[in-house]
């Protein structure tokens, strides 16, 4: 028995042992392994390709480990990263366009640990490798896209006042309403100032009409928007591909950074951030006919789209359009009575308004579903000194999915049917979730770490580490004798708990300012011991016996320490809310290094000094100290 209160010592324990339960994932890092998928989505990859694939890359020396079927697509594992990128590089060659080769990177944790949620602590860009973005988005476009939604307003509210007007024309940064008359002027200027103040009314020359020019801060306003839609947008569609811990953020007025680690395929990567779908819900044109839509004439106020199903005619729609997938909250994959896949839509407020108005008003009328979607890929050109270059290209694909009579008042919730397949359905509420951009971006700038400089990196790391961690251990046990030990076990564990802590936190990521905040956590873990030991000497000196010394020790020097450590908290959580990226993987790391590092100076080394001194019936002579 010990004078140290039982419910202290099964505390250490406690955590001790859970915390190296936890971190025990982070001795079986992430094997690398080559992904290969049908380049349609929904189809499987055939066994017979495996295996004729495994037979070409024995021939060319190379050792693939285990398969395993991962839903329609397979994984192979490889021993080495160079073995991998050798083996994608084969693959792509061996099964031709109609296959999707992507090295990947695959777990290795043992299943009992992953059953209880024990999974390795997430690696940033520079550790674990990736690629890095800085893209640009397209104001003048969000501009342009603003302005075309707001012409569809104006023309809407003079519908509905009964004002007649020529034309109302879109032009850079503003709009011309023009009219026939004078009269009908001064009342559209009083209909916009009491609904449009963004923009700033003055007279049309040369024709009676007003000219439109937005304000300063409305132009502000629609570039903020786009860049944090944007930005919202591309970090839901990495999260929905399941790209490991991605820092999607936000840089000046009109750029935004996206990093992708454990992405090793630079142009998997851009297909990431160049595709996006949305749909708009239209009117079928009153005057669609077949033989007209064939001709690609369309009438005025329409246009003319693809169908989806080839066999079928082209489609005539309204121009103006009742709801666009920006208004989608959210969308599900499902399958109606009979078994066919659908996509379940959830419109917001505004959207839901929209529908239900326009539906009220045209019951019995078609309705189309309009998919749009945008790729960005590279293509390889020649460039102007002849030598080949990349380019970036978009492409944008716009067709019909479906066509519909409407039964009834439509309002948030609604499906859409006409799809292929579950596969088709699953990936496009996928992409609307994820949402359409609010402006076209370009990439700018690209880089790519690859995985052996992320291993370079951890190794550097884990020896600073290491040369930190003996160093102090050296010094703690020849100056403090055996007190110096107990701090030593103290530093250890509070290794192995910071390791456990950031295992089991969501979002936390190790990045190389990250193990720079462990060396640092190593130094400061043994700064409240070395304080509580110069107390207990102290204490000594002054005559007092050792048990006394150790209470007086760990006692007074508390308030000491609480003080040290709440300041260096405060610094971390400042630099928390003020840095971005390594900043705050620096600011992370430190932040739960001081806590644990309190926790183990202070309640731990206290708990084994006490098994050591404190054992009741056998009061110690001195202390080695």
């Amino acid at each position: 028995m010990t004078r140290y209160p039982r419910w202290k010592f099964a505390l250490f324990i406690v955590v001790l042992a859970v915390a190296g339960l936890y971190a025990l994932p982070n001795l079986f890092p992430d094997a690398p392994a080559v992904q290969i998928s049908r380049a349609e989505a929904g189809d499987q990859v055939p066994q017979s390709a495996v295996t004729e694939l495994r037979s070409a890359l024995k021939e060319e020396g190379l050792s693939p480990g285990p398969g395993e079927r991962v839903d329609n697509s397979w994984l192979v594992r490889f021993d080495s990263t160079r073995d991998q990128l050798r083996a994608r590089a084969l693959a792509q060659q061996e099964l031709g366009e109609e296959y999707v080769v992507a090295p990947n990177l695959v777990p290795t944790t043992p299943q009992w640990l992953r059953a209880i949620g024990a999974r390795p602590v997430n690696l940033g860009l520079d550790l674990r490798g990736g690629v890095h973005f800085l893209l640009q988005v397209d104001m003048d476009t969000a501009i342009e896209q603003r302005l075309d939604a707001w012409s569809d307003e104006i023309k809407r509210l003079f519908k509905e006042e009964g004002l007649r007007y020529r034309d109302v024309k879109v032009r850079e940064r503003g709009l011309d309403l023009v009219f026939g008359d004078s009269g009908t002027v001064d009342t559209a200027r009083n209909l916009i100032r009491d609904r449009f103040d963004e923009f700033a009314i003055e007279p049309l020359e040369n024709e009676a009409g007003l000219s439109l020019n937005l304000r300063e801060s409305a132009i502000q306003e629609i570039q903020d928007y786009a860049v944090d839609q944007n930005r919202t947008s591309l970090n839901n569609r990495v999260n929905e591909l399941g790209v490991a811990q991605p820092v999607v953020q936000r840089q000046g007025a009109d750029r935004i950074v996206v990093e992708l680690p454990g992405v090793q395929d630079a142009a998997r990567a851009r297909r990431i951030l160049g595709r996006t779908a949305t749909l708009e819900f239209r009117l079928v044109a009153d005057e669609n006919d077949p033989r007209r839509a064939r001709t690609g004439v369309a009438p005025p106020g329409t246009q003319i789209f693809p169908y989806k199903d080839e066999q079928r005619p082209p489609v005539i729609l309204e121009r103006s359009k009742i709801v666009t997938g920006d208004r989608v909250v959210d969308a599900q994959m499902g399958f109606d009575q009979n078994g066919r896949p659908q996509v379940n839509i959830n419109l917001d407020g505004t959207g839901a308004r929209s529908m239900r108005r326009v539906t009220s008003e045209n019951v019995g009328e078609p309705m189309s579903v309009l998919f749009i979607e945008t790729k960005t890929d590279m293509k390889v050109v020649e460039g102007e000194d002849g030598e080949p270059r990349q380019e970036m290209v978009t492409k944008q694909n716009k067709y019909v999915i479906n066509v519909a009579t409407i039964q009834d008042t439509l309002s948030s919730r609604f499906r859409i049917t006409g799809l292929d397949n579950a596969a088709e359905a699953s990936e496009l509420a996928l992409l609307l979730r994820a949402g359409g951009l609010a402006a076209p971006v370009s990439i700018i700038e690209e880089r790519t770490v690859g995985p052996s400089l992320g291993a370079d990196n951890i190794e550097a790391g884990l020896n600073s580490i290491v040369l930190g961690l003996v160093l102090v251990l050296v010094f703690m046990a020849l100056w403090y004798r055996l007190f110096g030990l107990v701090a030593d076990i103290a530093v250890l564990g509070n290794l192995v708990i910071v390791l456990g802590v950031m295992s089991v936190i969501p979002g936390a990521t190790l990045t190389l300012p990250g193990i720079a905040g462990m060396v640092l956590t190593v130094g400061m873990a043994v700064d409240a011991n070395v304080l509580i030991f110069e107390r207990i000497r102290e204490e000594l000196k002054a005559g007092e016996k050792p048990l006394q010394a150790i209470d007086a020790g760990y006692g007074r020097a508390f308030v000491t320490i609480l003080d040290a450590n709440v300041t260096t908290l405060i610094v971390a959580v400042i630099l928390f809310a003020a840095g971005t990226g390594s900043v705050q993987g620096f600011a992370v790391t430190l932040f739960i290094g001081i806590l644990t590092s309190m926790f183990t100076a202070i309640l731990g080394t206290r708990a084994v000094v006490e098994l050591i001194y404190g054992r009741a019936g056998r009061a110690p002579e001195k202390l080695s100290i």
